[in-house]
């Protein structure tokens, strides 16, 4: 069973996959989204944990299924 650190780990590093293959920086998906810089940095790194409705909106951006954002490798 993966822990809740486990998951906002993994869920960290597919925004920061998927962002990387837009060719986007975390200053541009951040502005795309509507949030801080600082805040999607530590979302990629999971120091924070964003709300469902964030995910949404971040894979809006990123042009994918939200729950592309849950498979783990």
């Amino acid at each position: 069973m993966r822990s809740i650190e486990e998951t906002y780990k993994q869920i960290g590093k597919n925004i920061k996959k998927y962002r990387e293959k837009k060719g986007y920086t975390q200053q541009q998906l951040a502005d795309k989204v509507g949030l801080g810089l600082n805040f999607v940095g530590k979302i990629e790194v999971a120091f924070s944990r964003p709300s469902i409705p964030t995910l949404v909106l971040i894979s809006n951006v990123l042009e994918i299924e939200v729950a592309e954002l849950f498979r783990f490798e």
